[in-house]
């Protein structure tokens, strides 16, 4: 059978017990002034580099300048819902369709150019532009394929062929293929996607 320890050396082992607690602890705090805890949930920290996509540029009057590779423009939704209204952000980041015969430019007749509300691509000119009857801006052709995407949209129980802005990702409206010649198609898109700029 073992003595039972002497005072001094239980003293001994609660001590450093309590020492090496106090030193965990101070180690934690150390830790957190100097910003070595693990970042919030909601901080995304990108990968990489975002992806280049070539754009067309254009003058004012509607003439080309060319095209340009340029940064995809990324956004946090946070950023997105700052910048935007309420209805372009919904359009524009959540796919939505503004009412019919409500947008600022469905019945809009003067000459200018169409751009992204949300990163300023040049993506109509007024000169393809079309009374469709329908209530929403409605053009026979982009001004440059570079600056307008495509993609399958099954929602609302069909299928349709949504358009995006290739630099960003908005979502302007959809394209069909009852539209005037010379294409046949009509983009009918959403006023709260574009922002008009008048011809000087």
């Amino acid at each position: 059978m073992n003595p039972p320890p002497s005072p001094d050396a239980t003293r001994r082992q609660v001590l450093g017990y309590a020492a090496a607690c106090c030193g965990a602890l101070a180690a934690l705090l150390v830790g957190r002034k100097s910003g070595a805890a693990a970042a919030p949930v909601d901080i995304v920290v990108p990968s990489g580099s975002p992806p280049e996509v070539l754009i067309e540029n254009f003058s004012p009057a509607g003439a080309s300048l060319g095209t340009t590779r340029v940064p995809k423009l990324v956004k946090s939704d946070a950023q997105w819902r700052q910048q935007l209204s309420p209805l372009s952000y919904d359009v524009t980041r959540q796919q939505g369709t503004e009412r019919a015969f409500t947008g600022a430019t469905w019945n809009l007749h003067a000459t200018g150019l169409y751009h992204c509300i949300c990163c300023d691509t040049v993506l109509f000119d007024s000169r393809t532009k079309f009374e469709s009857g329908t209530g929403w801006p409605s053009f026979w052709q982009p001004i440059s394929n570079f600056n307008v995407g495509e993609g399958v949209d099954n929602s609302l129980g069909m299928t349709r062929s949504a358009v995006s802005c290739q630099r960003c990702d908005a979502h302007l409206g959809h394209v069909f293929n009852d539209g005037p010649k010379p294409t046949g198609l009509r983009y009918c898109m959403n006023s709260a996607a574009m922002q008009f700029v008048a011809r000087s």
